[in-house]
């Protein structure tokens, strides 16, 4: 029976709290009532009519719309004053263009595998981007009249350092913030490797290769931090040393023009082993000098499987000097397919060339001479190489008969005395009239007359 009594104390005390618990909140809303009334009274008494009643809990979701002209109404419903308006329209504005700028416009950094960038390309992303200013210009000038350029916030002072271009499907996508936090990682490497450098040169020293490629490796590390590895690929293809050395490499083959695919895969086999490479480079001592070159014979290793056997035949040919001219040759004439037939031809001619120079039993007359005839047989070989017709040779006149002339007799003239007028030997205008007695001539005969320089033929 205990439990009894002490169930039925606890439930009176209970009972006690919550009657005082009613007392006091009714006590409570009556003077809240009273506090409101006399502020109202208040009010009036002292004819202010204005009073706005605000909300006490306000979402920005609310306000925000997909379309322009409501999004400016509700700002102006809630009495946001018109300059706060133009900044903030303008400001999203601004921004949604810099991400159509970023995802739509097909740059030269986005054309990471091309040594130099295509003028077919850099055209079309000038006129898209001419077109998508027009829109936004236009866009601004609807929603906030032809003078809203007095209030433009991108007209505002910029940062005089230009960040890194980050747009395309992979980086363009990228969340504000983690485009932030890429360009503050990029500014901080620069400042870095910049202070590394003036410490150098003020101590007299050459920067160290190693030491460089240890701050690079930094860079990766933090960037690691922000990006997938997908996103830091991306970033490494475009702006890495690594990137930038070997799109150098396959530029001065000229001719070798690597496709995404083959520059991605190339990239991905050798950018481990040049990061150590790079370690390495000022070391001079026998290990590190062995260690090096075993990763530099790895390294070609790896862009041959990358490349496959046709494509690094083609990469290694065209490191020779003399074939990237012959190319070059066949290409301006429309028939690359000869590059190889014309690179033989023109190591032909080098070396003969070189024999013609070393022969001693030469003169430097005849040296001359023979080297301009090596190089009009190479030009022809390698015409007929392209397909191109061979000028006619040049031909050798036929000699022509000189005209005939005749000597007609006059009084007092004898065959020496023709002989005198025209220059001749005797004996050779006799040749030229054969049969004709010279002692029986008279007044009117005619007589052959020979071509000035002839010689009697020997007589017996």
């Amino acid at each position: 029976m205990r439990w009894r009594a002490l169930a039925l104390g606890s439930l009176g005390v209970n009972l006690v709290l919550a009657a005082g618990w009613l007392i006091a909140r009714n006590q409570w809303a009556k003077n809240s009532a009273a506090a409101a009334a006399q502020v109202a009274q208040s009010a009036q008494s002292t004819g202010r009519t204005n009073v706005v009643v605000k909300r006490q809990f306000f979402s920005w979701r609310e306000v925000e719309s997909a379309d322009y002209p409501t999004y400016v109404a509700n700002l102006r419903d809630i009495g946001c004053p018109e300059q706060t308006i133009r900044d903030i329209i303008i400001a999203d504005v601004n921004a949604l263009y810099s991400r159509k700028r970023a995802t739509e416009l097909v740059t030269a950094e986005q054309q990471w595998w091309r040594s130099e960038p295509d003028p077919a390309l850099l055209q079309v992303t000038a006129e898209k981007s001419r077109a998508l200013e027009d829109e936004r210009r236009g866009l601004l000038a609807r929603l906030l009249g032809t003078n809203w350029e007095s209030g433009d916030i991108v007209s505002l002072p910029r940062p005089t350092r230009p960040g890194i271009v980050l747009d395309g499907q992979v980086l363009g996508n990228l969340p504000a913030e983690t485009k932030a936090a890429i360009q503050e990682v990029s500014l901080r490497s620069q400042d870095k490797l910049q202070e590394y450098l003036d410490e150098q040169r003020q101590q007299g020293k050459n920067p160290d290769l190693g030491e460089m490629a240890k701050l690079r490796q930094q860079t990766r590390s933090e960037l690691q931090k922000i990006l997938t590895p997908a996103q830091l690929e991306e970033f490494l293809l475009r702006y890495s040393q690594n990137a930038n050395d070997l799109r150098s490499e396959f530029g001065q083959l000229r001719y070798f023009n690597p496709t995404p695919d083959e520059f991605r895969a190339v990239f991905r086999s050798t950018d481990a082993l040049d990061q150590q490479i790079e370690l390495l480079a000022d070391a001079s001592d026998a290990n590190s000098i062995a260690q090096r070159k075993s990763l530099e014979d790895q390294r070609e290793n790896a862009i041959k499987v990358a490349l496959g056997a046709k494509r690094y035949a083609q990469y290694q040919q065209l490191q020779d000097p003399v074939y990237r001219d012959a190319y070059a040759q066949a290409e301006q004439a429309g028939t690359p397919e000869a590059a190889q037939t014309i690179y033989e031809i023109n190591l032909a001619t080098l070396t003969e060339q070189d024999r013609i120079k070393a022969n001693t039993n030469l003169t430097d007359n005849q040296k001359t001479i023979e080297l301009k005839r090596a190089e009009l047989e190479q030009l022809k070989a390698n015409a007929l190489a392209t397909g191109q017709d061979l000028p006619p040779e040049p031909t050798t006149p036929a000699p022509t008969t000189p005209p005939r002339r005749t000597h007609v007799i006059r009084p007092g003239d004898s065959l020496g005395v023709v002989g005198l007028i025209y220059g001749l030997p005797p004996g050779a205008i006799r040749d030229a009239n054969p049969g004709i007695d010279f002692n029986r001539l008279k007044p009117g005969d005619s007589i052959n007359i020979p071509p000035s320089g002839a010689l009697p033929t020997a007589g017996p």
